[in-house]
């Protein structure tokens, strides 16, 4: 894996790392039973501070667009998690969920045209069995409607992020301008839904204002960033193997700070889990090297035309003169007026 890719998906993965930390910060901090009300605080304050710092707004096609990444990838994402989490045990809903990368393979093929590579088909797979291994309990129960609404839960993220992809950002609109306008859509659409299911928000004492702040700051704003940032950069296969990364850092967490045991099966599953998000990682990625390349020549671009727009165009003759820059609207030999 080349050091530049290595970079980016390093720092991408940090999101993933930070989203696991979610499980024990609700826990832990936060009132009880108030999932879409805490989905609703991840998403709404974010959104509007990255909204507030960068001042940059959606324009033509990006409003609906904005609209419908904001819907798939928080919108409809979290209620539909959190639905999954109260129906199924925790392991179950994780394990669902990891299945993320085989839909994201698939809707890349149909919509970006990359062709799956058997690299990435086995890493998917052994992703998800490692998942499973680290938060499967024996005997756990299955109810149909949370596993329809955990698999629901992972089409919409990986079609946002697939979406994402292939609809890249609007001139000026970097990784943070997405991210705020995908939260406050995503927000705003949680919304009604929450306080129509759970009603007037709960009183909150100076811990759960604490987790409020870490789950928007840290574990949504910067974490979504971060999440698009990546996609930008990588391919969209490459960027959600990086998934299986937040049960497997709640599981760290839950053994480090909450005094969960690990069991030698609960490792093997880590293992593996990590060694499939590596792998699918170490496949040479065509994509993120045009990604860069064309990176590098639109801002070699942009730094030209500022150049030619404050420093006047000579060009140096044989005889090691200058000819004086043409002015706007000169005419050519051939008839034709040259702008430039």
């Amino acid at each position: 894996m080349p050091s530049r890719k290595a970079a980016v998906v390093a720092v991408t993965a940090l999101a993933p790392i930070s989203w696991g930390s979610t499980y024990a910060v609700t826990t832990e901090f936060l009132p009880p039973d108030r999932p879409l009300f805490t989905g609703l605080m991840r998403a709404l304050p974010a959104g509007l501070a990255l909204l507030a710092l960068t001042r940059t707004l959606p324009r033509g096609a990006w409003w609906w667009r904005s609209a419908v990444l904001g819907a798939l990838n928080i919108g409809a994402f979290f209620p539909l998690l959190f639905l999954a989490a109260y129906r199924l045990p925790g392991g179950v809903a994780a394990v669902v969920g990891s299945v993320g990368p085989l839909f994201v393979i698939a809707l890349a093929a149909l919509l970006l045209g990359d062709r799956p590579g058997l690299r990435g088909l086995l890493a998917a797979v052994a992703a998800a069995f490692g998942v499973s291994l680290v938060v499967l309990e024996a005997g756990a129960a299955l109810d149909l409607v949370g596993v329809l609404a955990g698999l629901a839960s992972s089409v919409s993220m990986s079609t946002g992020t697939v979406l994402t992809k292939r609809w890249g950002r609007p001139e000026g609109a970097g990784p943070l301008v997405m991210t705020g306008w995908q939260l406050t859509a995503g927000g705003l659409l949680i919304a009604p839904v929450a306080f129509l299911a759970e009603g007037p928000p709960p009183a909150l004492d100076g811990r759960a204002v604490a987790g409020y702040v870490y789950l928007a700051l840290a574990n949504t704003a910067v974490g979504y960033w971060l999440w698009f940032r990546g996609i930008g950069r990588l391919t969209a296969t490459s960027v959600t193997l990086l998934g299986p990364l937040s049960p497997v850092t709640a599981a760290v967490i839950g053994w480090a700070a909450l005094g969960q045991g690990l069991t030698a099966v609960q490792l093997l599953g880590m293992a593996i889990a990590v060694a499939a998000t590596v792998a699918g990682q170490v496949a040479p990625s065509r994509s993120f090297s045009l990604t860069e390349e064309n990176a590098r020549r639109d801002s070699m671009g942009l730094t030209v035309r500022a150049v030619r727009r404050q420093v006047p165009e000579c060009r140096a003759d044989g005889s090691g003169t200058r000819r004086p820059p043409r002015t706007q609207g000169a005419t050519r030999a051939d008839g034709v007026t040259a702008r430039r």
